[in-house]
């Protein structure tokens, strides 16, 4: 969901996995670190319930799972070359490729849609998403909300942005001023969107600001070495997404708050089960796939994910966030691991 600051690539795949031995067996596996967010999805389930693990040791790896509060966060660490695996959205995939960083897309997450939004507290005199000019709100910046909020601003509402006291904060201190009182909005996602929704009101959404630019995205992406160097992680990996993604479009419209898959996330993530059975009807969960078409990784530069990343780096690039935007990103996405899963 994520700008970076600084971004000069990353470290070489020995530096992004250690060899670990375990005692009575005759080989060794090989330790990973992936780095998530706290984000809903049958992506988190499949962590929670094993799937994972047990798919990646058979495949002769270990992995070390490390939750972030933002992708930004996330992107520090990628650079950094202590993971070389992670979750970022739309706007951090394309400010991480325009700075250098050899990396691939290899799946989506979700559509955001509705599961970011800007939010009204309660006594804000916030009615409409103009009135926004003149109050705090918090953010995660370089995030996908802050992406969107950006371009309601300039593009939708024609409010100018130094207008507003956009303040940067990452979820959980967006919960604390709001239950403070210090902040009067926030554009933000689940759990802390269900958090301020209980004394709040949803002025717009990702939905409809994606309708007047282009959606905004979670996704995966992996240092295109080490997806070289380690095929058969990449197969495990994706095919474990494929499974708990078809798993999800059979049955999830029958999870609730006492099925062991929100259980799951629970665990994962935090919040209450309640507000994440919430949070998923919020989403859209691309099948595997509608992963390899050209609505998502296929296509080229015509599919949907290259599309979305340049016309983030635009704005980023209109931003002064980043220097100027790539005349092209289709080498940044690979759809070929989401093609193999799904057959």
């Amino acid at each position: 969901m994520d700008l970076l600051k600084a971004l000069k690539g990353f470290s070489c795949a020995a530096a992004l996995a250690a060899t670990v031995f375990y005692a009575g067996t005759a080989f060794a596996q090989t330790a990973v670190v992936v780095g998530y967010q706290q984000i809903v999805g049958p992506f988190v389930s499949a962590i929670a319930d094993g799937r994972f693990d047990t798919a990646l040791k058979d495949a002769g790896y270990t992995v070390d799972w490390r939750q972030f509060s933002s992708g930004g966060d996330i992107s520090t660490a990628l650079a950094s070359g202590n993971v070389p695996v992670g979750v970022l959205g739309s706007t951090g995939t394309a400010a991480a490729a325009t700075r250098g960083v050899d990396l691939q897309l290899f799946w989506i997450l979700d559509n955001i849609g509705k599961s970011e939004a800007l939010v009204a507290r309660e006594g804000s005199g916030i009615e409409k998403p103009e009135d926004i000019k003149g109050k705090k709100v918090g953010v995660p910046f370089v995030s996908t909300s802050h992406f969107h909020l950006l371009v309601g601003l300039e593009k939708v509402w024609k409010v100018d942005p130094r207008e507003v006291e956009i303040l940067n904060m990452q979820p959980p201190q967006i919960v604390a001023a709001w239950q403070r009182g210090d902040i009067d909005a926030a554009y933000v996602w689940p759990p802390a969107l269900s958090e301020i929704l209980k004394s709040g009101k949803v002025v717009s959404d990702s939905e409809v600001i994606g309708e007047a630019s282009v959606p905004t995205f979670d996704g995966i992406v992996v240092d295109k070495a080490w997806a070289a160097d380690n095929p058969k992680f990449m197969a495990a990996f994706t095919k474990v997404l494929a499974e708990a993604y078809a798993d999800y479009k059979a049955k999830g419209a029958g999870w609730t708050a006492d099925s062991p898959e929100v259980q799951g996330i629970v665990k994962m993530i935090g919040g209450k089960p309640e507000d994440v059975v919430e949070a998923l009807k919020l989403l859209v969960f691309p099948t595997p796939e509608e992963q390899a078409s050209d609505t998502w990784l296929g296509g080229g530069a015509n599919g949907g994910a290259v599309r979305a990343l340049t016309e983030s780096a635009k704005f980023l690039a209109e931003q002064k966030q980043i220097d100027a935007a790539l005349p092209d990103y289709s080498g940044f996405v690979n759809g070929e691991f989401a093609k193999a899963a799904a057959q």
